[in-house]
């Protein structure tokens, strides 16, 4: 029974680099090599996802020190993350990332953002339809 449950640690250990590195690895050079893109916006979500869960391990880590199932946890997450069929990372970058990005106005939704606030300083209702007539 010890060598089994040796055996069974060993693989374990194995397996969190293979799922959460390896793999990751492989499929996002054959995304980039193929013509979708698609699976091209899975694995850079993977990645995006995987740089914020390792910076808050960096952060948290005397606390996550003290959660013993965090390891198992953060293999189950990022499996999810992982796996094509489920679009995991997507799903993740979509709803959390992307909402961060709109809220706060960076990247691509900086323009955006200014021109919204540029719209909401107009203090009459007439300087706003002028400036959106303008934008058309």
């Amino acid at each position: 029974m010890a060598q089994l449950w040796t055996i069974l640690t060993q693989l374990y250990a194995i397996a969190g680099p293979c799922v959460m590195l390896l793999y990751p690895l492989y499929a996002s050079v054959e995304a980039i090599e193929s013509p979708s893109k698609v699976d091209d916006e899975q694995w850079l979500a993977y990645w995006i996802i995987y740089s914020f869960l390792t910076l808050f391990e960096m952060v948290a880590e005397p606390l996550l020190a003290w959660i013993p199932i965090w390891y198992p946890i953060k293999f189950m997450f990022v499996t999810w993350l992982v796996l094509p069929q489920l679009r995991g990372s997507a799903f993740i970058y979509n709803k959390v990332v992307r909402e961060q990005l709109r809220r706060y106005g960076y990247g691509p939704y900086a323009a955006q953002k200014k021109a919204e606030k540029e719209v909401s300083n107009l203090s009459s209702p007439n300087k706003k339809m002028q400036v959106e007539q303008e934008r058309s």
